[in-house]
C-alpha cells in the first residue's frame, strides 16, 4: 500500500450510511444513466455506487488512485460485470479500454485534480470513451459558496462504534485565495463518560482544487460536453450558487 494514500486510515464505508443515500441517488441515477450498458465509476472509492449499479445490470469500471480505498471494495468476490482498476482518473483513456454509455464523478472526487489542464486531460479521455449521446454525471462541494463564504467544515457525521463508544467522522477545510482548499479529514471516538472523553484515531490534510461552476463547464465546453443541466445535489433539485451543498452537473 503507497505511504503517501491519504486515506488509508479513513473507513468511509463506516462513516457514510450508504443505503439510505443510494436510495435516495437511485431514481437520479436511473433518470441520468438509463436502463443499462457500460458505466465509468471515477473515483469509486469504497465501491457502493459500482456494486449497487452492477446488481441494477449495469456493466461498471469503477477506477480510483487510493489503494486503501480498493483493497476495502474488492474485500468480498466480485459480480462478472463489475472490475476496479488502481489509476489516476485523469488517465481514464488508457486505464478503460473500449467505450461506455455513461459515466459518473461522485463524491470529493474532482477536486483532486489540481489544475486545468489535468481536469481537461480527464474531460478529453472521457470525450473519447463515451459513446456519442452518453451521460456524464459530475457532482463536488459547492465551491462557489464554499470559496465565497470561507466555509470550514461540513456536517457532523456520528455512528455508532464496533466497539465502545461513537466514531465522529470531522471534516475541516480552509479555503484559500487561489481557490485551493486544505481538507482534513479526521476521525475520532467520543466516549461521554471516558477519560479524555475525545480521542484521536485518524488526521489528515489533503490539498484539494475548489472548483467553481463556471470552470468546470468551460472544461466542459472545451472537450465537446456542450448538453447540460446543473443540480444543486444529486436529485431533481435546483442549484442555487450560494445555498447549494453541491454543484450537480449532467453533461453530455
Amino acid at each position: 500500500m503507497k505511504s503517501d494514500d491519504p486515506y488509508s486510515r479513513v473507513d468511509y464505508r463506516r462513516l457514510v450510511a450508504w443505503p439510505q443515500r443510494i436510495e435516495r441517488e437511485w431514481p437520479f441515477l436511473l433518470r441520468v444513466l438509463g436502463q443499462g450498458g457500460r458505466v465509468l465509476d471515477l473515483g469509486s472509492g469504497t465501491g457502493e455506487h459500482s456494486r449497487f449499479l452492477a446488481s441494477k445490470g449495469f456493466e461498471v469500471v469503477g477506477i480510483d488512485s487510493s489503494p486503501s480505498m480498493l483493497a476495502k471494495a474488492t474485500d468480498t468476490p466480485l459480480p462478472p460485470n463489475l472490475r476496479f482498476v488502481e489509476g489516476d482518473i485523469a488517465d481514464v483513456e488508457r486505464l478503460a479500454p473500449g467505450t461506455f454509455d455513461g459515466a459518473i464523478c461522485l463524491g470529493n472526487t474532482l477536486p483532486h485534480l489540481q489544475d486545468r489542464a489535468t481536469l481537461l486531460r480527464l474531460v478529453g479521455g472521457l470525450r473519447a470513451r463515451l459513446r456519442p449521446g452518453a451521460a456524464l454525471l459530475l457532482q463536488v462541494l459547492n465551491y462557489d459558496k464554499v470559496l465565497q463564504s470561507g466555509q470550514r467544515y461540513l456536517p457532523l457525521n456520528i455512528r455508532q462504534d464496533e466497539g465502545e463508544g461513537e466514531v465522529v467522522f470531522l471534516r475541516l477545510m480552509t479555503p484559500r485565495p487561489d481557490g485551493t482548499v486544505v481538507f482534513t479529514p479526521s476521525t475520532l471516538r467520543y466516549r461521554p463518560d471516558g477519560n479524555p472523553p475525545l480521542e484521536v484515531l485518524a488526521t489528515r490534510n489533503v490539498q484539494l482544487k475548489g472548483w467553481r461552476r463556471q470552470e468546470l463547464e468551460e472544461a466542459l465546453d472545451a472537450g465537446g460536453f456542450h448538453g447540460r443541466e446543473v443540480f444543486g445535489t444529486v436529485g431533481d433539485v435546483p442549484w442555487a450558487p450560494s445555498e447549494s451543498p453541491d454543484t450537480v452537473i449532467v453533461a453530455r
